[in-house]
């Protein structure tokens, strides 16, 4: 078994509202930084596991997005691991 660090960054699927992206943006604007705009505010989770493999860490990580950490219908997330 080895151990993986894992990161997985959650965003909000393109074409659907993200109030507090709006919400970063107009606050961004207001404070005077014009020429910014499509802000998108997601999460980033990171954790660690042991797996077999790396393949066999992808797919539980993978598997723990669909189940918990992301919502497959309003979310996209991208999976980045590499050996601890």
């Amino acid at each position: 078994m080895s151990e993986y660090r894992i990161e997985v960054r959650i965003t909000p699927r393109d074409g659907l509202l993200d109030p507090e992206g709006k919400a970063v943006e107009h606050a961004l604007h207001s404070l005077s930084f014009d020429g910014v705009g499509n802000v998108r505010v997601g999460r980033l989770i990171r954790l660690r596991i042991r797996a077999a493999d790396r393949d066999d860490a992808q797919r539980k990580v993978d598997e723990m997005c669909r189940k918990l950490l992301a919502n497959p219908v309003t979310e996209n997330y991208a999976i980045a691991l590499e050996e601890a």
